[in-house]
């Protein structure tokens, strides 16, 4: 059997083809799949999602495919988390009530502070660069516009683990990066030219 060269993680959690198709775009060979072993030979992972925190860790956990991600990630093999699949690297979230995350990254998952401003934090928004520029910016403006959908954002324990940040009421982390890994919270295959430019990027990895 040959080894995938991007494996989407299929554990029920949002479009999964949306982003399949953001690959397909930029002519990389993307494949949606559930397959514990498919994904721990995958050269590059990608772990998206839309949904709650609880349920999200209940499938990965059911369906045994946090150990591939897990050492995947070890490995060394290029990570990209989209949204969900960034929160999920945290060790906590509280949607629903207290949820263990993958811990991957330490810090927590909260929701965005009651204000005049309506959660969830939906459409077009600025990121700022706080990080030097990433591989997966390359071709990017450094302050480009991506588009979001959440209510919970990720807060850190290592502020060197924020790559980009948004202002929504409160200044958040937009996306992490560590060596191997890269997440963002917006949604690279609804952001147009800019987000099917990083998911370019993630695919020349």
């Amino acid at each position: 059997m040959t080894d995938l060269d991007i494996a989407i993680v299929d554990y029920q959690m949002g479009n999964l083809r949306s982003v399949q198709k953001g690959f397909e775009h930029v002519g990389a060979a993307a494949t949606v799949t559930s397959c514990p072993d498919e994904i721990a030979r995958a050269r590059k992972i990608v772990l998206p999602g839309v949904g709650a925190f609880g349920d999200a860790i209940t499938e990965l956990r059911q369906r045994h495919l946090i150990d591939p991600i897990k050492d995947s990630i070890q490995s060394g093999k290029p990570f990209l988390g989209i949204c969900l699949g960034l929160q999920l690297l945290f060790d906590v979230g509280y949607e629903g009530g207290e949820q263990k995350g993958l811990g991957i990254f330490p810090g927590e998952v909260r929701r965005f502070p009651a204000s005049d401003l309506k959660v969830p934090h939906m459409g077009w928004n600025q990121v700022g660069e706080v990080k030097c520029q990433a591989p997966l910016l390359n071709g990017i403006s450094r302050q480009a516009y991506f588009y979001f959908v959440h209510s919970y954002y990720v807060v850190p324990a290592d502020r060197n683990d924020v790559w980009l940040n948004c202002d929504y009421g409160v200044q958040f982390c937009a996306a992490i990066w560590r060596d191997n890994v890269y997440a963002t919270q917006f949604h690279p295959e609804k952001s147009q030219r800019d987000g099917i430019q990083l998911l370019k990027n993630f695919a020349s990895l």
